[in-house]
């Protein structure tokens, strides 16, 4: 349901499709701990299990390198897909971006334009993210792209991290809401 093959071009950035070249880049963003704090605590993740495992299936599809268009440079990356097991119209959005980047809109920018390409060319009828509940980036990014808490619910953690036991957020968007760059909504 969606396809990376096409590049997609903001103003600032460009959603590619991964290839094998970039595994160092995927190494250096899994391995930062502040990047990681809201994913796994910030522990290191073994470059054998990034290019075994991570690169091939971000190869496969539905996740994008963000690459910024002035300088060339990787700063990190978003997916837009269905949840497993979930309907194929019902879209998962999310990022993950180097800290050099965090602040700058970038999130917000890609998130956009990957959530106009869920609604427009891929039909979707609902966009949705997720993340703890304590990452107030994540969340103010969900919300500048429009979308409204939804629930807040509770993941058994094998392994806890910090702010596990506040919980997790769901955010969501549908086609007739209004949302940055589209001020009336779509209709239903």
């Amino acid at each position: 349901m969606c396809p990376v093959d096409a590049p997609l071009e903001t103003a600032r950035l460009i959603l590619r499709p991964f290839t094998t070249a970039d595994a160092d880049h995927l190494v250096a963003l899994h391995n930062d701990a502040e990047v990681m704090r809201h994913l796994n605590g910030g522990k290191p993740v073994p470059r054998e299990r990034i290019v075994g495992e991570t690169l091939p299936r971000f190869v496969r599809g539905d996740f994008h390198a963000a690459v910024e268009k002035a300088s060339g440079d990787f700063l990190g990356w978003f997916h837009l897909r269905p949840a497993e097991g979930g309907p194929a119209d019902e879209l998962e959005l999310g990022y993950r971006l180097h800290r050099a980047a965090w602040g700058k809109g970038y999130a917000t920018e890609g998130s956009l334009a990957l959530i106009d390409r869920a609604f427009g060319e891929l039909g979707a009828r609902r966009v949705f993210a997720q993340t703890m509940a304590v990452n107030l980036r994540s969340r103010r990014v969900m919300e500048k792209c429009g979308m409204r808490l939804v629930r807040t619910f509770h993941e058994d953690w094998p392994d806890p991290i910090e702010g596990s036991d506040q919980g997790e957020v769901e955010y969501e968007l549908l086609p007739n809401h209004p949302r940055p760059g589209h001020p009336h909504p779509v209709p239903a």
